[in-house]
């Protein structure tokens, strides 16, 4: 346990970013979830919607140093090539 004061305040600054980071991470993460589920479904309107809006969110995750920018690059292309496919 951190025992000097500026460790400690680390610790506390540490676990903020964590809970932050889990939380927008798994939003990020439901999000890819629901344009792969629409893409399942052979939904054209909803997996078109649902693209437009992971990719912003993955673009600010990426920008917020959440992911790197190659892992929303890629994750971006992957969507896109599943919702074109449908078309």
């Amino acid at each position: 346990m951190a025992t000097h004061k500026s460790a400690e305040k680390r610790d506390r600054q540490n676990k903020k970013n964590r809970k932050r980071n889990v939380a927008a991470k798994s939003a990020l993460k439901t999000k890819i979830k629901s344009v792969i589920t629409s893409v399942n479904s052979k939904s054209k309107e909803d997996s078109v919607n649902a693209l437009k809006v992971a990719i912003p969110a993955l673009n600010k995750s990426a920008s917020k140093g959440l992911i790197h920018k190659n892992n929303a690059s890629r994750k971006i292309s992957r969507l896109t090539k599943k919702v074109n496919a449908l078309k």
